[in-house]
């Protein structure tokens, strides 16, 4: 199966379509809680009813834990990353594959037009592939093993 006849939305009806949010006035600790209890790497932020960012893992890495922030007194706003990249639910696998790659980020937030629709991770990726490979193994199995009719 090729990779550019995927779309990412194909993959979002394959999992939950819970998308998780923080305020930007929530701390860090709150955040993190969330993402703990609900074993995500990532939170969308929204400000005023308006995504204004994404924090994720790293950013809890690199703007906390390396600044020696406290995160029961940091705003997420203070250290999310405000201009999150994002991908369309049309766009496919390999356009997905491509940003993730290429922009070094492991959770994409996907929209439908203006609309959050759910969040895609490398994760979610890897397991698409993998169950590509195995999909593809098994119908080269079948074609060399099944006996010729002919």
């Amino acid at each position: 199966m090729y990779l550019r006849n995927i779309s990412i939305s194909s993959i979002l009806n394959e999992k939950s379509s819970s998308v998780y949010y923080v305020d930007a006035s929530a701390t860090v600790a709150e955040a993190v809680g969330l993402m703990n209890s609900e074993k995500i790497g990532s939170v969308m932020v929204i400000k005023n009813g308006q995504y204004v960012g994404i924090f994720t893992e790293r950013d809890v890495l690199n703007r906390v834990i390396s600044a020696k922030l406290n995160p029961e007194r940091t705003r997420v706003e203070k250290v999310m990353t405000s201009d999150f990249i994002s991908v369309q639910e049309k766009s496919t696998l390999r356009e997905t594959m491509q940003i993730m790659t290429n922009k070094r980020v492991r959770h994409l937030p996907v929209f439908k037009e203006e609309k959050l629709v759910g969040m895609i991770s490398i994760g979610d990726v890897t397991r698409k592939l993998l169950e590509i490979n195995q999909n593809e193994a098994a119908s080269l199995r079948q074609y060399l093993f099944t006996e010729y009719s002919g």
